[in-house]
C-alpha cells in the first residue's frame, strides 16, 4: 500500500482566526511543503479571492519540483455544465496537473442546501469529475461531510463516491467536514 500525503495548508490552513498568508507567502510555504516531500500541495480555490489568483500565477513562475500542485473547488451547478461553469473555467486557467474538487455526501445537504434532488446531485458530481478528468492529468473528489451523510444515509452516500468513480476520478477523500467523526465510528 502507498501513502501519500495531501496538504491544505494553503486553503484550510487560511481559514483560522488571525491567518492572512500574502500571495507570496502561500508561495514560500508550497515551496517548504515541496521540499519536505509532500506528494499534493493545494494551493488553494482559484477565483475565491485575488490572492489565490495572484499565487496560482507566482508559482507558475517558481513550479515545485517534488509535490503535484492542486487547485481547489465545487461540482459545477444543476442546469449549468462544466463548460459553462465560472468556476470550472478558473481551476482550468490556474494550470495545474491536478484539481480537486468537492460535492456533497450528506442527503440534508443536496435537498437543503443545494435546494436539488439526490439524482440531481449524483449527475453534476459524475458530470464534474469526468469535465475535469478529461481537461488535467489527476483529479481527486472529496466527499464533503462524508461522515455525516454516511451515519444518516449509507447506501445514499456511498453512491456519491461511486458517481465520482463513473466520472473517472483519481482519488477519493472521504471527508470528515465537522472533524466529529471518531475512529471506531468509522471502523
Amino acid at each position: 500500500m502507498t501513502v501519500r500525503v495531501y496538504d491544505t495548508t494553503l486553503r484550510d490552513g487560511t481559514q483560522a482566526e488571525e491567518i492572512n498568508y500574502t500571495a507570496a507567502d502561500k508561495l514560500r510555504i508550497a515551496q517548504k511543503l515541496d521540499w519536505l516531500g509532500i506528494h499534493y500541495v493545494e494551493g488553494g480555490w482559484p477565483g475565491s479571492n485575488p490572492r489565490d489568483l495572484e499565487f496560482f500565477e507566482l508559482i507558475a513562475k517558481s513550479p515545485l519540483k517534488n509535490a503535484k500542485l492542486c487547485a481547489f473547488g465545487s461540482t459545477c451547478r444543476v442546469g449549468q455544465g462544466p463548460e459553462n461553469d465560472a468556476i470550472f473555467q478558473k481551476l482550468l486557467a490556474a494550470e495545474t496537473p491536478v484539481v480537486t474538487i468537492f460535492g456533497k455526501s450528506w442527503n440534508l445537504h443536496v435537498l437543503e442546501a443545494l435546494r436539488i434532488t439526490l439524482e440531481q446531485n449524483l449527475e453534476i458530481i459524475e458530470t464534474s469529475v469526468r469535465y475535469l478528468k478529461a481537461r488535467r492529468d489527476e483529479v481527486i473528489y472529496d466527499a464533503e461531510h462524508f461522515f455525516d451523510g454516511y451515519k444518516t444515509d449509507p447506501a445514499y452516500a456511498i453512491k456519491t463516491l461511486a458517481a465520482a468513480l463513473d466520472g473517472n476520478a483519481d482519488y477519493l477523500v472521504l471527508c470528515d467536514t465537522n472533524g466529529g467523526t471518531v475512529t471506531t465510528d468509522v471502523l
